[in-house]
């Protein structure tokens, strides 16, 4: 038998190589339309330059030799970055991504933070120095970078996010803004150093967002002590923490004062670890009881007065936690994308599907909005420019678009997405905590609706 046909087109063998380029599936359906024997005699018949435009366009119909990396900065935001802040985001995701993912969701799933791997990967990664100042003070030149380092956590997993945001934001914030020389010099070389874990203790059992209008923790002056009793609730790092802020309502003015209380010291200091969360698992909460605790003027953190004071820090820690909810978004993207290029129904990538494919625009257009909203805020805060009520926004806007993006990836996922081993159902716990803490949406709604009408909604 001849390797060629006899009108000196199509060969036996470019005849077979056709063969296992054909979708059968499709032949199936065409075949109920086309007579099959006059479609192979057609394509018996081709030439040479036929057939290779033929084969030319089987080949574009195949997926790229090289999928596209997921990529969560599709605008090049991080170009607002020095060569040497880029280089320090890249050690925060070699260290999250090396160190911390494999190992996370045995402790989510534990309820308890990995305390001695994170505390040993941030000392080994530098990011402390890139921050802070050998005395511990924040570098304001650096606000943004902290920014992108907090996304890069989060990317990864929010509770480590958290855990390093109440101690190096909320705690050392706290310090820095309303704490005397003397407090600060004590105290924030050796947190910088993670040698003192500290804790911020505001939230109450019974005043969550209410605490503005009178915390019903108190203390009282006696002599050169004070005296705290009350008790604090969803308290990150309180299980284990050095060194507790606690915010108090003094019986003699009214006014909220701080203070700092040596935890691991004080008899009048006691803690239960809560159980039983849904979200942020790895980060240990847990409800701080005082019982005639009493504490030293020379630890009352000395610039602190009011509750605005307590609102200062706040506000600083709050853009913090609108990076947060990018982080957590930015990573559930990732894997969505990551997870449809690789997944196949119906024998085909699912990435293919016009409906994933609209899932992945929306989560992408998500991502980068907040992104470009935090970047704006960073600048601002670096600047000096930044207001309670640009805060509040971020925070509001933000933690809004996670909720919707995370969802969206869980959705992709299928079942699988109910998984940890996939990580998005981590992501989606996760962000529930996002929209409630350091202000629920609706308290930063009223502040930004305060802030753009002149009117105050509190009751």
């Amino acid at each position: 038998m001849s390797s060629t046909s006899p009108g000196g087109g199509l060969s036996m063998a470019d005849l077979s190589k056709l063969m296992q380029q054909i979708d059968f599936q499709q032949v199936v359906k065409l075949s109920q339309k086309v007579d099959l024997g006059e479609l192979m005699s057609m394509v018996a018949s081709m030439d040479a330059s036929t057939l290779a435009k033929m084969k030319a366009y089987a080949a574009a119909k195949k997926a790229p030799a090289k999928l596209p990396e997921p990529d969560g900065d599709v605008y090049d935001f991080a170009a607002f970055l020095t060569d040497e802040q880029r280089a320090a985001c890249a050690a925060a995701r070699r260290f999250m991504e090396e160190q911390v993912e494999p190992a996370i969701n045995a402790y989510w799933q534990r309820d308890e933070t990995p305390r001695d791997l994170l505390i040993e990967g941030i000392k080994a990664s530098g990011l402390m120095d890139a921050l802070f100042d050998e005395r511990g003070r924040r570098r304001r030149d650096q606000l943004l970078l902290d920014g992108f380092l907090t996304m890069e956590i989060s990317r990864i997993d929010v509770s480590t996010s958290t855990f390093i945001g109440v101690h190096t934001g909320l705690a050392m914030w706290s310090i820095e803004l309303c704490g005397s020389e003397a407090q600060k010099d004590e105290w924030l070389p050796a947190m910088k150093n993670w040698d003192q874990i500290g804790c911020f203790g505001l939230t109450e059992p019974k005043t969550g967002s209410g605490v503005a209008g009178g915390l019903r923790t108190t203390c009282k002056r006696e002599g050169d002590t004070w005296v705290l009793n009350g008790e604090k609730k969803w308290i990150g790092n309180s299980t284990f923490a050095d060194v507790a802020v606690i915010w108090a309502r003094d019986l003699d003015d009214n006014q909220v004062k701080g203070f700092l209380v040596r935890c691991k010291e004080n008899p009048g200091y006691a803690v239960e670890k809560i159980e039983g969360k849904t979200a942020l698992r790895a980060v240990e909460n847990g409800i701080i009881t005082l019982t005639d605790c009493r504490v030293p003027e020379s630890d009352r953190l000395q610039e602190a007065h009011s509750f605005e004071d307590t609102a200062e820090v706040l506000a600083v820690t709050r853009v913090g936690v609108a990076w947060g909810a990018v982080g957590c978004a930015q990573g559930a993207y990732e894997k969505a994308v990551r997870y449809a290029q690789t997944r196949k129904q119906f024998g085909q990538p699912i990435a293919k599907f016009q409906l994933i494919q609209r899932l992945i625009a929306e989560m992408q257009a998500n991502v980068v909005q907040m992104q470009g909203m935090v970047v704006r805020l960073g600048q601002l805060q670096q600047e000096g420019r930044m207001t309670d009520a640009q805060a509040s926004l971020a925070k509001m806007a933000c933690a809004k678009r996670c909720r919707e993006t995370v969802a969206m990836a869980r959705e992709l996922f299928g079942g699988n997405g109910i998984l940890l081993e996939h990580h998005v159902a981590r992501y989606f716990a996760d962000a529930e905590a996002i929209y409630s803490y350091e202000g629920t949406n609706e308290v930063n709604q009223l502040i930004v609706g305060r802030d753009a009408t002149g009117f105050s909604a509190f009751v």
